[in-house]
């Protein structure tokens, strides 16, 4: 039972100062980097090393995010071209935190009754019928002409370079082998992906090997495209912005979306030149939440980012400090704030572009928090929390009460009898864990920018011969409102997405700046990376390298879309005794050498004018400084 700041709950209060952290921080694995004038951080050492060009040449971080954006996208760093990119902005002209939405739509056609009519529960995981409209091509071309300095030639220079040929990863060499057979039934995804396939010796290695030079001609040939219609707009008397969206009409008007959209009809896809074309960037305002004297923004509920500013309200007034850092107390709290936000999460969050509105000031009161709080069973696990009604605490009445009545969590089989070993086919972990990398940029000017891009990850389906991967996240709709009524699938509607960037300011100035990879995971992840900071005053690689809890009692954004009531990662070094006491508060305890999840940040140094960056131990993130 917690302590509270402001009031107490209960009188448990002598075990709690008794609660031993199961790990303190200590040494890290990388060192912290140190930068006065930039930081650059990505998912993939080429990619850091594209924004540390970009700095190099004179850009702000918003050249350097766009040039980093373009290599891990030209690498398939868990994401391709056909993705969506979703990204938070310091502006220090203003002093103002924008946020960029370049998430793809559904195209013509994509309603319930057409998936229901194939015999589906919901949108594929793969392939043409997977697919949004594409997302990052005009999320970086927006960003750049609207925030940048440098040219698109400029900025896509590294990115070109990679297209026409780059050492094939291990890790990413690995990948392309093991999703091959659903690879080959594309031809296009075949011809780029798998340059040794021969099909009458199906167990022969197809991927490219590892250290080999992968060359992608056609997703060259694209990128030269969009820089050639930069320079003929140049050439014409427009301005660095007019010929930036110059090349943004060339791949969503032009002849790169007429192949883009022949090639995805040609398997079977839906795309229309007419859904490119009404496709839209929206520059828009954060939402945000003050935590002590802090205040944190995120992406609003077209993504999952609000969840965790729905945590950070609940947890705000509960004594985590003197829990202990990850005691069972601590993971208990966590765990059960996660369960409230995340119900929210997958009953009420959706497209604000598309009715109903979503009940988003109710969701982010205090007052609401409050009330979440004192839900929550200090002594046990609820495997059956529900979602909440917000809609009270912004003066209405809820339209949705007896959907929300009937509705019930969709609990995954516990013999796993779900889990389908098919071709490309995700298991429930891999789906938690699923896409995205992540990119961190600041420079000494107080340009900040925070990506989450993802989508068009491998197995991913090619369009045509533009050499673009689509993205994956139809999956990610419903197409029966009982279970979430804002995020049923309709044309030109995006999808709630996962992908969660973060940001966060002290006495109006960058304080951090933090993303990271998952899935599902991402917004627990990210919680605590927050509360190590700021609450166990741990430096910022220190603060991504720690342990972590990982939940699967939220509904899952891929796949099947289940819940695991109960289960709980922890890392395995976690105490025996901790462990015990989270068994008997009814948790299901597995243990996972790495649990942080491949965090970025930056930590911004007022005292010293300096910047702290940190990459997680976690996977293959790797920053730069100067």
């Amino acid at each position: 039972m917690p302590v509270l700041r402001k009031f107490i709950i209960g009188i448990a209060l002598g075990a709690l100062c008794t609660a031993v952290a199961a790990q303190e921080p200590g040494d890290t694995t990388k060192p912290v980097l140190h930068g006065k004038h930039w930081v650059a951080i990505t998912g993939k050492p080429l990619g850091a090393s594209a924004g540390a060009i970009a700095f190099a040449r004179g850009g702000n971080a918003v050249d350097a995010a766009c040039a980093m954006l373009a290599a891990v996208a030209t690498m398939w760093d868990t994401l391709g071209w056909g993705g969506e990119t979703q990204a938070l902005i310091h502006d220090p002209r203003s002093g103002e935190v924008v946020a960029i939405n370049a998430l793809g739509a559904a195209p013509s056609g994509a309603t319930p009754e057409f998936f229901r009519s194939r015999g589906m529960r919901q949108p594929p995981e793969y392939g043409p019928l997977a697919a949004v409209t594409p997302g990052t091509p005009g999320g970086l071309m927006v960003m750049l002409a609207e925030f940048g300095t440098m040219s698109l030639a400029e900025v896509l220079a590294p990115a070109i370079e990679m297209a026409d040929g780059y050492p094939m990863e291990q890790s990413r060499a690995e990948s392309i082998e093991q999703d091959k057979s659903l690879l080959a039934s594309w031809e296009a995804s075949r011809r780029v992906f798998l340059p040794h396939f021969d099909e009458d010796r199906p167990f022969r290695w197809s991927a490219p090997l590892p250290g080999e030079v992968f060359r992608q001609p056609e997703l060259l040939a694209t990128l030269n495209k969009l820089v050639d219609a930069e320079r003929e707009a140049l050439e014409a008397g427009k301005s660095r912005e007019e010929a930036i969206m110059a090349a943004y009409d060339r791949f969503y008007r032009g002849d790169i979306a007429r192949d883009l959209v022949a090639g995805a009809q040609a398997e079977g896809g839906l795309f229309q030149m007419s859904d490119l074309d009404r496709w839209q960037v929206y520059i828009e305002e954060p939402v945000t939440t003050r935590y002590r004297d802090i205040d944190v923004y995120k992406l609003t509920h077209w993504v999952q980012g609000p969840v965790m500013l729905q945590m950070l309200n609940i947890l705000e007034d509960v004594d985590l400090e003197r829990m202990g850092y990850n005691s069972a107390d601590y993971m208990h709290a966590l765990y059960q704030a996660m369960n409230l936000a995340f119900a929210d999460r997958d009953f009420y969050y959706g497209d604000p572009y598309f009715p109903p509105e979503e009940p988003i000031a109710g969701l982010l009161s205090k007052e609401y928090a409050q009330q979440r709080l004192a839900e929550i069973d200090w002594e046990r696990n609820d495997p059956a929390v529900r979602p909440g009604n917000p809609y009270p605490f912004q003066g209405e009445s809820n339209p949705w009460a007896e959907l929300l009545e009937e509705w019930r969590p969709r609990i995954l089989n516990r013999n796993r009898a779900e889990v389908i070993d098919a071709p490309g086919r995700m298991t429930h972990d891999e789906a938690f864990l699923a896409g995205t990398t992540s990119i961190q940029a600041a420079d000494e000017n107080g340009w900040v920018v925070s990506i989450t891009p993802s989508g068009g990850w491998i197995p991913a389906f090619i369009a045509g011969t533009t050499g673009i991967g689509l993205s994956q996240r139809m999956q990610s709709f419903g197409i029966d409102e009982s279970h979430n009524p804002f995020n049923v699938v309709e044309p030109g509607k995006r999808p709630r997405a996962t992908l969660s960037p973060g940001m966060a300011l002290r006495d109006g100035q960058p304080y951090l700046s933090f993303a990271v990879q998952g899935g599902d995971s991402q917004d627990q992840n990210l919680l605590q990376f927050f509360l190590n900071v700021v609450e166990f005053d741990m430096n910022v690689q220190q603060a991504v390298e720690a342990a972590n809890i990982n939940s699967y009692q939220m509904h899952s954004s891929f796949g099947t879309q289940r819940t695991e009531p109960g289960r709980l990662v922890v890392r395995a070094d976690t105490p025996f005794r901790v462990m015990r006491e989270l068994g008997r508060m009814g948790y299901e305890v597995e243990t996972w050498e790495k649990t942080s999840g491949p965090i970025t940040a930056i930590h911004f140094d007022r005292q010293h004018g300096t910047m702290w960056g940190g990459a997680s131990d976690f996977g293959d993130d790797y920053g730069i400084a100067w």
